[in-house]
């Protein structure tokens, strides 16, 4: 039975990214009729915003864009920063869509923040809580192990609406502005469609994980 479990979580992963990462890697290579790379989309759509202050900056990595809030800054990865693709605009007007929800105080990003310092210390907690309980087989440590999962799924199930609604204003955005044609918009809703998808198989990993821990714990409790 666990190993059930395990299998169905990691086939929900990897199918995931691979699907993410294929219309990624499709939709890098499409072209904009504007020609504006990733970096002029972000800052247009910042200017545009009232967000002048918020800076367009390049970071390592593929597919590692994200917007700090703390430090008011859309991180763009080298490909989007310097690339004028389909992929290029719709990843920066995704992260854009982030410091607008900043901007305006979007309550699901506002819960998210609050909860950061909870998902860091539940992360390193819940497991070490688990392996101990196990070991010492004590099961006031292995639920504790388990609670601290469910942060972090509660965590998770928060950052669905966050991405969704981020997405929903960059698509907006690139149409109503014209920085996509509508026959790119339709590469830009695929691109945008399977990051998020990758956000709602960590929902269901992390799920099938508590479901596994319970199903140990009570076994274990017999």
């Amino acid at each position: 039975m666990y190993y059930i479990f395990f299998a169905v979580s990691l086939i929900i992963t990897i199918s995931a990214q691979i699907y993410v990462n294929s219309s990624y890697n499709k939709y890098s290579k499409v072209k904009t009729n504007s020609g504006e790379t990733g970096e002029k989309v972000a800052r247009k759509i910042l200017d545009t915003a009232g967000l002048d202050d918020v800076a367009v900056l390049e970071t390592t990595g593929i597919l590692s864009d994200h917007y700090d809030p703390r430090h008011k800054a859309v991180f763009l990865s080298s490909g989007n920063f310097h690339g004028s693709s389909v992929g290029a605009a719709s990843v920066a007007a995704h992260e854009c869509g982030h410091a607008i929800q900043h901007q305006q105080k979007y309550v699901f990003m506002s819960i998210r923040a609050a909860l950061v310092p909870f998902v860091n210390i539940s992360s390193y907690a819940g497991y070490i809580a688990i392996v101990l309980g196990c070991i010492l087989g004590s099961f006031n440590l292995i639920w504790l192990g388990i609670l601290a999962e469910c942060v972090i799924l509660i965590f998770q199930l928060i950052t669905l609406p966050v991405e969704f609604n981020a997405s929903h204003r960059a698509l907006k955005i690139l149409e109503k502005d014209n920085y996509l044609t509508k026959k790119e918009l339709s590469g830009g809703k695929t691109v945008l469609r399977a990051a998020a998808l990758t956000y709602v198989a960590s929902v269901a990993t992390t799920l099938i994980e508590i479901l596994r821990l319970i199903l140990l714990y009570g076994r274990r409790n017999d």
